[in-house]
């Protein structure tokens, strides 16, 4: 291979998610220095030229590059942690990172079965000494604490039964709240907390169907003005199109690094869980496969892990 031909694979392999491990150890082992110093030049985006002619890395693409190399060691801890373990620790970082990571409780209270949930609110007990409830109190602060506190808290009826007079009852002070949010601001109505937080699913996915009757528009469009309630009902009624979004959002070119962790999340939380249907929805929505949007984006080892994730379930 050309040295031109092999800066350009080595510059792909250092992009992306992940890196290309295999690439990295044939280049890299075999090029002599002034090859590598061809690399630097030729790559002003990693490295830069100081006043005195010295090419030095720069420090965001340092930190990047760290980060990437440990994409995958991240994804296979998750991977084989218990999934009651693997909640609880990703609940305990979201509760104190804030705002930005409150999606995240949502998921593992709305998504999950009222056993598994159970099943993380006993490890958070056993890792941290705390229960999950008490340090959500305590470190949210915000007007997400009355409805975060409730949904981790949840233990919800998990049959099939659902009494659709009280879901058109409940759609209807659904829509009453949402007209009157400007009033009473919608994190604050403890009806609209007690409906999303207490309710089976099958009850909540009854309720959205009689609030689409009653307002001709679906009840997450109408929760906008509250992205956790929206997010909330999503992975309430449908968690395929929740995650599908998230992987999108994460697998898009120039994403942030918080965005891009929710992938590994996802993939790892959701391979023995509902992979089937977020492969299906995805492929409808976006018009390609998962797993090939993956192999387009990341990298190397982290690539092929999650790749082979996605195919679980076939």
């Amino acid at each position: 291979m050309a040295l031109t031909d092999e800066i350009q694979t080595l510059t792909k392999a250092f992009t992306g998610l992940g890196v290309d491990e295999r690439s990295l150890v044939t280049i890299l082992g075999k090029w002599k220095p002034e090859e590598r110093q061809s690399f630097r030049k030729g790559n002003p985006n990693f490295f830069k030229e100081d006043e005195r002619h010295f090419e030095r890395c720069h420090e965001d693409y340092v930190k990047r590059l760290e980060q990437e190399f440990m994409r995958f060691k991240k994804a296979i801890v998750l991977w084989t942690m218990h999934p009651w373990e693997r909640d609880a620790r990703m609940a305990k970082k979201a509760i104190k990172k804030g705002p930005e990571a409150y999606a995240v409780l949502v998921e593992i209270a709305c998504s999950r079965s009222s056993e598994e949930l159970l099943g993380a609110r006993r490890a958070y007990h056993s890792l941290f000494e705390h229960s999950i409830e008490e340090d959500t109190s305590r470190y949210i602060k915000g007007s997400e604490r009355k409805l975060l506190v409730a949904l981790v808290s949840a233990y919800r009826y998990e049959g099939s039964k659902v009494e659709e007079d009280h879901a058109k009852s409940e759609a209807k002070a659904l829509a009453n709240a949402i007209k009157n949010s400007d009033k009473k601001k919608l994190l604050e109505d403890d009806e609209v907390v007690r409906i999303l937080a207490t309710r089976s699913k099958p009850h909540i996915q009854a309720v959205y169907k009689q609030y689409k009757q009653i307002s001709d528009k679906n009840l997450d469009e109408d929760l906008e003005v509250a992205l956790i309630l929206k997010e909330t009902v999503q992975c309430l009624c449908s968690p395929e199109k929740y995650y599908t979004k998230v992987l999108d959002e994460a697998l898009k070119n120039g994403t942030n690094q918080k965005i891009r962790k929710a992938l590994t999340r996802v993939i790892v939380t959701q391979a023995d869980a509902d992979m089937k249907n977020i492969r299906e929805e995805f492929q409808t929505k976006y018009g390609v496969a998962l797993s090939k949007k993956i192999e387009d984006t990341a990298c190397g080892s982290y690539k092929d892990f999650l790749v082979n994730l996605v195919a679980r379930g076939n």
